[in-house]
């Protein structure tokens, strides 16, 4: 794969009843969901569901967080890039 900017492409394991806590993103960061189901929230904190090849695109200093009662498994993409990308995840 070849950037114009740095990229980081990360891979995360959130076991059963695990959370990942509110944060900011550093950088616009897309959360994918390759495997189980868990939830995302927002800075509104409302919690939305997130299945298996469903995604998330979080702006650059957008507060969230997320989690999952059955475990998860998401790649996880960062880079100032993303905001320019037409980036659509069905």
């Amino acid at each position: 794969m070849k950037t114009e900017k740095p990229t980081n492409i990360g891979f995360i394991n959130i076991e059963q009843g695990g959370i990942v806590g509110y944060h900011q993103a550093p950088v616009p960061q897309l959360f994918i969901v390759i495997q189980g189901e868990g939830w995302v929230q927002g800075e509104d904190t409302n919690r939305i569901i997130i299945k298996s090849g469903k995604g998330v695109l979080w702006k650059k200093g957008e507060g969230h967080a997320s989690g999952s009662e059955t475990g998860l498994a998401a790649l996880v993409l960062q880079s100032e890039n993303l905001d320019t990308l037409a980036v659509h995840v069905k």
